[in-house]
């Protein structure tokens, strides 16, 4: 029988592949993508994780045993020093401070999507909130899966290996599969109603994920 992340994972594969094909996904991939245009993602990514991050702190008060709590404690801190020290490295290279970083102001799209993520982690369960946050993770280990595979031999020429290496990595890799778990776990015997609720925030978020690399890609602004 399948389980409700492969028929999550089914069901959303026509947006996944829009995302893998995105001109900016791509670039990355094969080092072609100009620099100020990755230099305006990490700014914006970098204020996204911020928000992002909270989703694990809100995600230890609503588990209900110590491992769990654990888990999204571990997840608070890999995204807070490893991801997010990744990006103040980049940025030092293209002479953006940490101060920068900070003070970057969120686009209309990147300030929807964590407020819409951080509304249902509040006002939601544990399950409503995993099925907010996974999209992110998931897809961003199957995007380092799949650039690393195409690209890891000419990946020593490329400006963004360690963006690929690092989304490609067991280490990433084991917290997102947690992440997979966890959400079964949680949807192990609810009501088909209470499932089409979670698939519905699964769907809507991997919206936005395509949304923020094409917004990042054209670096769409406020416009007024």
């Amino acid at each position: 029988m399948m389980s409700f992340t492969e028929r999550l994972s089914k069901n959303i594969e026509p947006i996944w592949a829009k995302i893998h094909d995105h001109p900016f996904v791509q670039g990355i991939g094969n080092g072609t993508l100009p620099q100020e245009t990755f230099a305006y993602y990490m700014k914006q990514d970098y204020v996204y994780l911020i928000d992002y991050a909270k989703l694990f702190a809100i995600g230890s008060i609503k588990a209900r045993d110590i491992e769990t709590m654990g888990w999204f404690a571990r997840l608070l801190h890999e995204t807070f020093n490893t991801e997010m020290d990744l990006h103040r490295q980049y940025a030092s290279e293209f002479g953006i401070t940490r101060e920068e970083l900070e003070r970057t102001e969120p686009t209309p799209i990147n300030l929807a999507y964590t407020r819409y993520m951080l509304h249902v982690a509040q006002n939601g369960s544990l399950s409503e909130l995993v099925s907010c946050l996974l999209p992110c993770m998931w897809s961003y280990w199957e995007i380092g899966k799949e650039l690393y595979a195409y690209n890891g031999e000419s990946l020593s020429k490329n400006p963004y290996a360690k963006w690929i290496e690092m989304y490609a990595s067991d280490d990433f890799g084991e917290l997102c599969q947690w992440l997979i778990e966890c959400l079964d776990k949680q949807t192990n015997g609810k009501p088909e109603f209470e499932l089409q609720v979670l698939e519905k925030h699964f769907q809507t978020t991997s919206r936005y994920e395509y949304m923020f690399w094409n917004m990042v890609y054209e670096q769409h602004e406020w416009p007024i």
